[in-house]
């Protein structure tokens, strides 16, 4: 099925798209779509890094202690909350105090996951998490970071002990030559992990939403071709069901940027705890 193409991404190829082009082209690489260089959902992450953006310069400027705003406070819930589910709270949770020290990497990911999972809700954009070179993208930035952390904080070969199980005696480095492989395999297994379980679930979010809509809307042409008071009457499904399937949207986007949160501050504990 063809992707419709939004406004956006076509203003981006128009006035970028040749820059873009001649990037690939010095890089020897051919894009899919000569006509749109800049694919759709990177055009659509970019647009949720402007968001960002503009998101933080605002709410840095309105920072007030006293008289803090409805910016400031929806900021600081996701940051920590009464509930603890919020970003410092789940590192501090999982890697103690020193959790603090990663809250901007963390925080940064799962900001952009958000924003990213909810720009599917409105019918002129497209959430770039439901092409799977993206959660890829966010996976491979948390593999990377974590396993640096678990370096800076052993060492190099110290680090590389911990997939062993730290051995100290011949009975623990016998069965250090078992557990290696093993615990390599699993750490590794994270990077597919993580893309998998944000991709497949935004894009089956997406289709379930598409599927329904042109089904209902369907039997609206269909009823108005019969007869048009059956059309109207049919029309109210397409007209008030899909806002049910918005909402489960908004609830599977919110429940997977909680997850891209969880799983990475697990990890950095796992990579900096003194035994895995």
């Amino acid at each position: 099925m063809e992707e419709h193409v939004h406004l956006i991404t076509r203003f981006l190829n128009h006035y970028l798209g040749p820059l873009a082009l001649s990037i690939l082209t010095a890089l020897h690489l051919k894009p899919g779509n000569p006509e749109l260089p800049i694919p759709q959902h990177v055009a659509m992450a970019l647009l949720v890094l402007v968001i960002g953006t503009v998101f933080a310069l605002v709410l840095r400027s309105r920072l007030s202690a006293e008289r803090p705003g409805a910016l400031q406070q929806i900021a600081e819930l996701l940051i920590t909350n009464p509930l603890g589910f919020g970003i410092r709270d789940l590192l501090v949770e999982n890697t103690g105090h020193e959790g603090e020290h990663h809250i901007a990497f963390v925080g940064s990911i799962s900001i952009f996951i958000l924003l990213s999972n909810l720009m599917g809700v409105f019918p002129f954009l497209s959430a770039p998490t439901g092409v799977v070179t993206v959660p890829l993208a966010c996976a491979v930035l948390t593999f990377v970071y974590f396993n640096w952390q678990g370096i800076r904080h052993h060492g190099v070969l110290g680090y590389m002990g911990t997939f062993a199980g730290s051995p100290k005696d011949i009975g623990a480095w016998v069965l250090a030559i078992l557990l290696f492989p093993v615990e390599i395999i699993s750490t590794t297994a994270r990077l597919l992990s993580l893309t998998v379980r944000l991709w497949a679930n935004m894009f089956a979010s997406d289709l379930i939403y598409g599927i329904f809509l042109s089904l209902l809307a369907g039997g609206a042409v269909f009823g108005w071709s019969k007869s048009p008071v059956l059309g109207i009457v049919l029309a109210i499904f397409p007209a008030t069901i899909p806002v049910l399937f918005l909402g489960l949207h908004i609830f599977v986007s919110v429940v997977q940027a909680y997850v891209f949160t969880v799983l990475p501050s697990v990890y950095v504990g796992l990579a900096t705890a003194e035994e895995h």
